[in-house]
């Protein structure tokens, strides 16, 4: 028998049937084998496997890694730099004069705080929109996770700025040996013109390229559209054939319901992503995920920047999402748990366009897994393993990260970032970068 790279038994395992139907597996056994797994058993059945490592499972449950399908990771960096206020002042007097100041040392070094954080969180994947991706490509190489990355443009950059993004996606496409895919990034429609989406639009089809952006993130924004343009963000995307390709849209709370049958009737493949925590923070609506839900567009969880959201933490995301979806609906038997983990998993693995890779612990999909511990005091007893996931356990309770069949964190230990020292060369670049200088901006919002 060929040994396999790593075997985990004696865990209970989070899987998916063919309907993408939740149910969980005791005492099963995973075997992976060059990143693949290779086949979700039993325990008994695994126990003869060879293995270069092997991981005892007993009192954990193994499932799908987490995907952050939109944030900003170098934005770790601003944690907590402009509290309780709202988004225009937020933006145009703090966030981004600060970020007149990036250097490419400041973005990695963001950049890798935020993947350690992320794997601490049980991310195994994140979407990332921002600026120098060539250095978050280079956390996301050494951190060992897996990324969907885009270089963020503005039309007020000139031809320039699609040049790049698009530049990056092409020439980095495929790289951390196969980890990292590619999007193009505009920022969003109210501070890119229709000329440069359909531009846009075009070159992602030409290259096979998912087009990642900013769109109708509050009710203002997509108000403020219609008074300018007379029609909404959502329509000023379709207006640029934006809606004929693959397209991930960030926040969406300001969504119409004709945005919504005009998603749901689209060509291309549409996917939302939700970060509910920011939207609490802003006193904004949320993602309307029931009526996208109806409509056939996949939702993913999101943390958006630590900035605005203070943490990348999706398990928080998840609960979240069910509770304020529970609220928004005045409806307690909407969004159950079994539905957030299938946001979670299947829904944000095709969000990010890797639906057929990950998001589901079966034999050909990549190793993307976790462990979660779930002995402790809250997590006990164990009536309802889905609710215990989405409303008892913490981020806290992930004990091990895999991705690619590579273990980057065992028993809370990181083994491919040393914190403290991103932390240190982080704290002495702060006063540089977050100087505020009168008149310097990369952007003025105006929603």
């Amino acid at each position: 028998m060929d040994s396999a790279d790593l075997v985990v038994e004696g865990c209970t395992a989070l899987v998916h049937t063919e309907r993408d139907e939740i149910r969980f597996v005791d005492d099963a056994g995973i075997v992976v084998r060059g990143g693949v797994i290779v086949s979700v058993a039993s325990a008994r059945e695994t126990a003869s496997t060879p293995a270069v490592q092997r991981i005892d499972g007993r009192g954990q449950l193994a499932m799908p890694g987490l995907i952050n399908c939109h944030t900003h990771s170098p934005m770790t960096a601003l944690r907590g730099v402009a509290e309780d206020l709202p988004v225009e002042k937020w933006f145009n007097d703090w966030i981004w004069p600060i970020e007149s100041n990036l250097t490419d040392r400041a973005v990695e070094l963001g950049a890798l705080l935020a993947c350690a954080e992320m794997i601490r969180g049980g991310v195994t994947c994140f979407a990332d929109h921002y600026f120098a991706m060539h250095r978050v490509a280079a956390a996301v190489e050494r951190s060992g996770l897996r990324a969907c990355l885009g270089w963020a443009f503005f039309s007020s950059q000139g031809p320039e700025g699609l040049a790049r993004s698009l530049d990056f996606a092409l020439s980095v496409r495929g790289a951390a040996a196969g980890r990292i895919t590619t999007a193009l990034a505009p920022h969003a429609p109210y501070t890119v013109d229709e000329k440069d989406l359909a531009r846009t639009a075009v070159l992602a089809r030409e290259h096979g390229l998912l087009v990642h952006l900013h769109a109708a993130e509050n009710a203002a924004q997509t108000e403020n559209s219609l008074s300018r343009h007379g029609r909404t963000p959502v329509q000023v995307l379709d207006r640029a054939g934006l809606l004929d390709g693959d397209l991930l849209l960030a926040h969406a709370t300001g969504v119409t319901e004709d945005d919504i049958g005009l998603l749901g009737r689209a060509k291309g493949r549409i996917a939302v992503a939700t970060a509910p925590r920011g939207y609490l923070k802003f006193g904004w609506d949320t993602t309307p995920v029931r009526a996208l839900a109806a409509a056939g567009i996949p939702v993913g969880l999101a943390t958006d920047g630590a900035a605005s959201n203070n943490t990348l933490d999706v398990w928080e995301s998840m609960e979240l999402t069910a509770l304020v979806q529970k609220s928004a609906e005045r409806d307690p038997t909407w969004l159950t748990a079994r539905q957030a983990l299938d946001h979670a998993t299947v829904q944000s693995a095709r969000a990010v366009g890797l639906g057929g890779e990950i998001g589901t612990l079966a034999p050909g999909r990549r190793a993307d897994l976790i462990l979660v511990d779930l002995t402790g005091p809250h997590v006990q007893p164990l009536h309802d393993l889905a609710a215990a996931l989405v409303h008892s356990a913490r981020s806290a309770d992930v004990r091990t990260t895999v991705v690619d069949g590579r273990v980057l964190m065992r028993d809370r230990r990181l083994l491919t970032v040393d914190v403290p020292a991103v932390a240190a060369e982080l704290g002495e670049l702060l006063p540089a970068l977050t100087r505020r200088v009168a008149g310097r901006r990369i952007q003025d919002y105006e929603g």
